[in-house]
């Protein structure tokens, strides 16, 4: 029988580095969870030690087709999030975005369930108001490079809300500012797992612009505890709201510290600033301080740490040929359209 506190939870991009986390927090619950990925970013590693709990259930599918499943609630984080992966294939990204909202509020208004929309700080593009502040409509290319996952994320924002004013479905939006911690790809051109790798590896970190630039960083437990409380903060409040640390670090500062905390020799080198790339980003809090009660807690340096400990060891396991393929672990085929991995060459853009 059904416990009566348990819910049945689907997370699109359950394989990813938020949506691990999320699966492994919510089975901590007590709930049963539903992990939808196609691994196109993806990786079955972040989630093979979850295959063992009887609650958790692993699905390949690409979000972009119609899912017909029956549950409570809806995470949907479903959607490349880095420079390097989105901008591989800028159509797929779009689809994932704008197909993907529309097939999941599809299936949370069939079933009658909550949705939260994992939304981005990149709605905001390249912010002409500091901090941002949810009201602040963006300052975004439409036509430029990173277009598809910033319009794509605005787009689903729209469809979001008129899903709940058309239809009043229980919708929850989070724009979500700079996230790191443990099961970041290694290879997603973000700035945190770029440094950590070029530290580790000795070789000089690449920093684009002047190193002047500013991100916001929060750990990824905390990021977590933000995404709960909002799923379960009163049907009358539906955001967006932002998510993220508000305390802000420059490049070049982020830089020094990784070198430092890792105990690494190595330099700092200056490329161009790539196209479109924004040169503050952070996020005023005050509504999630205010409604939700939450604010990070982990601070910089110890988030690092875990971070590098991390990173560390998949360097050492990769060195002694004991990583771990993905396709050691098997998944249930659920869609013939599922999107492969592809892991181009696309520029790195690291101050995402």
């Amino acid at each position: 029988m059904k416990e009566t506190h348990s819910k049945r939870i689907l997370v699109t991009g359950g394989a990813g580095f938020l949506g691990s986390h999320l699966c492994e927090h919510l089975l901590a619950q007590g709930h049963d969870v539903l992990c939808v990925d196609n691994f196109y970013t993806g990786s079955k590693r972040n989630i093979a030690h979850l295959l063992r709990n009887t609650r958790f259930e692993l699905l390949r599918h690409d979000v972009t087709f119609p899912l017909y499943v029956e549950v409570d609630e809806i995470y949907n984080l479903a959607c490349p999030a880095s420079p390097v992966h989105y901008q591989n294939d800028p159509v797929q990204t779009t689809k994932t975005s704008v197909h993907g909202a529309i097939n999941m509020l599809g299936l949370a208004k069939r079933v009658k369930a909550r949705i939260l929309q994992a939304s981005t700080s990149e709605v905001y593009g390249d912010p002409q108001v500091h901090p941002q502040t949810e009201d602040y409509w963006g300052h975004v290319n439409p036509i430029g490079i990173r277009s598809c996952y910033d319009e794509g994320k605005r787009c689903a924002e729209t469809l979001f809300m008129d899903y709940r004013r058309q239809h009043r479905l229980e919708v929850k939006i989070a724009r979500i500012f700079n996230t790191y911690g443990p099961r970041m790809h290694p290879n997603d051109g973000r700035v945190v797992s770029n440094f950590i790798i070029q530290a580790l590896a000795g070789e000089p970190l690449t920093i684009y612009g002047d190193g002047s630039q500013t991100r916001s960083f929060c750990y990824v437990d905390d990021m977590i505890g933000a995404f709960d409380r909002l799923m379960n903060s009163p049907a009358g409040f539906c955001g967006p709201v932002n998510l993220g640390n508000p305390v802000e670090h420059t490049m070049l500062e982020l830089a020094e510290r990784i070198i430092a905390l890792s105990g690494s020799q190595s330099t700092i080198v200056f490329k161009p600033l790539p196209s479109d790339d924004p040169v503050r980003r952070r996020p005023d809090i005050t509504q999630a301080r205010t409604v939700l009660q939450w604010e990070p807690k982990v601070s910089l340096s110890e988030g690092l740490d875990r971070t590098i400990a991390y990173f560390r060891q998949l360097t050492e396991a990769a060195g002694q040929g004991g990583q771990a393929s993905d396709d050691a672990v098997p998944v249930q085929e659920h869609s013939l359209h599922a999107h492969s991995a592809v892991h181009g060459a696309a520029m790195a853009q690291p101050t995402r």
